[in-house]
C-alpha cells in the first residue's frame, strides 16, 4: 500500500475555513476505495490517503486560505519483520 501525505498552512485567523474547504472541496472525488484522514494541528491540516493508488497531489485550496503552497510527500509503505 502507498501513502500520501499533504499539508498546507493556513494563512492567519483563516483555519477553519482551510479546513472546511479540505473537507468539502479538497478531498471530495478521491476514489473512494483509499482510506482518507483528515487532521488539524493548529493552522495546520493534514490529510493522509492510504491504499494501491493514491493521488500523487490534493487539489491546490484558494490562495488567501493558505499561508504558502501545500506540500505533499508520497510514501510506500515497509513492513519490518520482528
Amino acid at each position: 500500500m502507498d501513502t500520501l501525505m499533504w499539508e498546507a498552512k493556513a494563512a492567519d485567523g483563516r483555519g477553519a475555513e482551510l479546513l472546511r474547504w479540505v473537507l468539502d472541496e479538497g478531498v471530495r472525488g478521491l476514489d473512494p476505495t483509499l482510506r482518507t484522514e483528515v487532521f488539524i494541528a493548529g493552522d495546520r491540516v493534514v490529510v493522509i490517503t492510504v491504499g494501491d493508488r493514491p493521488p500523487r497531489h490534493l487539489l491546490d485550496p484558494p490562495g488567501e486560505l493558505v499561508d504558502r503552497p501545500p506540500h505533499a510527500w508520497p510514501f510506500t509503505r515497509v513492513n519490518l519483520a520482528p
